[in-house]
């Protein structure tokens, strides 16, 4: 007898899958991500930055070229989520001791691995794919040696800091950010692994 579908599956759907998450080594990828970064990097942006300020610093940071560099750097891992083989978010880890002198201050162990970029795509805020990246992003860290990772996030990016809280970072320091020659102000966030 056949008791037809379960009121749960009726009322809550399927289940998404789960983002693909990969460690970029073709440098074909390079331009689909900084597609992302482009539409990314201005959410993370404080109200008083202006437009201008933002799409200088997309132009200068976030070109194909760069990531081409991230992805031949031994010292740097890109990785990318996917959802039906489209690039939906990225993480970018440079695996070097920090070199800003208010970071050295406050991540005093070593090895140390910093989450430099950590970016989703709007319609995947508040889904699995951030937490899936900085998942991988933490495992990579520590398969590499490291015993800490730190981050800097704007002090006005709340929702990331929420976030990263989550995912078990600690505010240890501040530091500041060159966004196209206006000076922004940083948390810094760190975590052990």
């Amino acid at each position: 007898m056949n008791a037809g579908p379960s009121k749960t599956a009726a009322t809550t759907g399927p289940t998404p899958a789960a983002p693909v998450i990969d460690v970029v080594a073709d440098t074909a990828l390079a331009a689909e991500v900084a597609d992302v970064a482009a539409i990314t990097f201005p959410l993370a942006c404080p109200p008083h930055c202006t437009d201008g300020d933002i799409a200088a610093f997309v132009a200068n940071n976030f070109q194909p070229a760069n990531f081409v560099r991230h992805i031949q750097n031994p010292e740097s891992d890109l990785l990318v989520a996917r959802e039906d083989r489209k690039v939906i978010g990225y993480s970018l880890i440079h695996h070097t001791p920090p070199s800003n002198p208010d970071v050295t201050a406050v991540v005093t162990e070593r090895p140390a691995s910093e989450i430099s970029k950590m970016y989703v795509l709007p319609g995947h805020h508040g889904s699995a794919v951030a937490a899936a990246l900085m998942t991988t992003a933490l495992g990579i860290s520590r398969d590499r040696g490291s015993v800490v990772a730190w981050l800097g996030v704007n002090q006005h990016n709340h929702r990331a800091q929420r976030f990263y809280t989550k995912m078990g970072f600690t505010r240890v320091g501040e530091k500041t950010f060159d966004l196209n020659g206006n000076v922004e102000h940083d948390y810094v966030l760190s975590r052990r692994l």
